[in-house]
């Protein structure tokens, strides 16, 4: 076992801000290897092929709930015991999957190759493959590779890790053209749409999205571009795109009608947008969106929730539960801090909240036994034993999975953590 590491980590005065601290040890988190599931529902004409073993294969195929008749955007090139024993050339099997892939599936125009924990363990140089096929099949097919490894990092960083390995196949912007915004973070297509016609009201153009629903339309960036994100993961890819010269635009993230105004009203002084005219479009949905969540806040004021480090969308949804829905903060979990990234997020946190990066799941498992949380908010491996324990548990994952951005869908965020308190109440009626 691991030795626990606990302690401040440059936490505020009490009384000024949540007290963060850090925590080391035993870790539970889900792999990087499900973020396919939802990219490959956004970038249309990609596909990734996982580069592991049938363990990875199985993992992607439950995690995705496919359907035997349907034909997939993802598959496993399978390590077998020949080529952990050195009896085959693994590169040599990569190349001819590959090729039976794309001669069976010519609609394909981004080909992601994805590194697991098997083919990082044999050292397996998918990055160099990558640049071998792509020589090989381009302009027609661009071949990238990136890791999607479980064994220190957490799910959601393998959209960051996809996202970031795009980034350096950005065209270059031209320099005469006016400032252009760049959305970062995979959105349910919907969310896009709804953001996209705000920007447009706004009078906020050209704006593009990163992921891009085709390969053919990935966005340039240069000096002129101002990204701003939507998922609070992604610390890489915003890493990549400074060093291209894009320039971020500080912002919470656009969860609950607060963090969607503020996210918005970030990009909109960005572009010097009249304050009236950023109400008076606005107006409406934040209307609507308030009206809708107030249906909820009657049976979550006062619940008291529990995080568990796993998606690194902690920090956020706690700060709309308690600030829109009035819940209590008994802990709040992430398995990773960007202090640089999250800084705003942390400053609407009520003062004394008790953030913990890291993770020794069996420390915070005893905090939450003692403390006895309403609502426990973990991964799929703690919710179960959990339930079996009383309490009564929200999956994170689901929280990836469901659209929760922007001002349409702050009432259906609100309702998912309402739902598991209803059928507690409905089971003990």
């Amino acid at each position: 076992m691991t030795p626990a590491v606990t302690g401040p980590r440059n936490s505020p005065a009490p009384g000024d801000g949540p007290v963060v601290s850090y925590e080391s040890g035993q870790r539970e988190v889900f792999c990087g290897l499900t973020g396919i599931i939802w990219l490959h529902r956004k970038i249309q004409d990609a596909f990734f092929l996982v580069v592991g073993s049938r363990t990875c294969a199985h993992l992607i195929q439950s995690a995705a709930g496919v359907m035997i008749f349907a034909e997939p955007r993802f598959a496993t090139a399978i390590i077998e015991e020949r080529d952990l024993a050195g009896l085959a050339d693994v590169n040599d099997e990569l190349d001819r999957v590959v090729t039976r892939l794309l001669e069976r599936r010519p609609d394909i125009r981004l080909l992601f190759l994805v590194g697991s924990c098997p083919s990082e363990v044999i050292k397996l140089d998918l990055a160099r493959a990558a640049t071998r096929l792509s020589r090989r099949v381009s302009p027609e097919v661009r071949i990238l590779s990136y890791s999607g490894s479980g064994i220190e990092t957490t799910f959601t960083q393998g959209e960051d890790a996809c996202l970031a390995s795009l980034v350096p196949e950005l065209p270059d912007a031209a320099a005469d053209v006016p400032p252009a915004l760049l959305v970062v973070g995979a959105l349910a297509d919907v969310v896009e749409d709804q953001f996209g016609r705000l920007f447009r009201q706004l009078g906020i153009s050209p704006v593009s999205f990163l992921p891009a629903r085709r390969a053919a339309d990935l966005p340039a960036i240069g000096p002129k571009t101002r990204f701003i994100l939507a998922q609070p993961f992604l610390t890489d890819t915003a890493k990549a795109l400074e060093r291209r010269g894009a320039v971020r635009i500080p912002a919470p993230f656009p969860i609950g009608v607060e963090g969607t105004t503020q996210w918005l009203a970030a990009a909109a002084a960005a572009w010097n947008v009249d304050a009236a005219l950023f109400d008076s479009v606005t107006a409406i949905s934040r209307e609507r969106a308030r009206r809708a969540l107030a249906r909820y806040q009657g049976e979550l004021r006062d619940k008291r929730v529990f995080f568990f480090p796993d998606s690194q969308l902690e920090v956020p949804l706690a700060r709309f539960l308690s600030r829109e829905l009035a819940m209590r903060l008994v802990e709040v979990g992430t398995p990773y801090l960007n202090r640089h990234l999250m800084a705003l997020e942390l400053d609407l946190l009520p003062p004394g909240t008790a953030v913990i990066e890291g993770q020794h799941v069996d420390n915070q498992l005893d905090r939450c036994r003692a403390a006895k949380p309403d609502l426990v908010v973990c991964g799929l491996g703690l919710a179960n034993p959990l339930e079996a324990e009383g309490m009564t548990t929200k999956w994170s994952i689901e929280l990836i999975f469901t659209p929760i951005q922007g001002y349409e869908q702050a009432a259906d965020l609100a309702e998912l953590f309402a739902r598991p308190l209803q059928r507690r109440l409905k089971l003990s009626a």
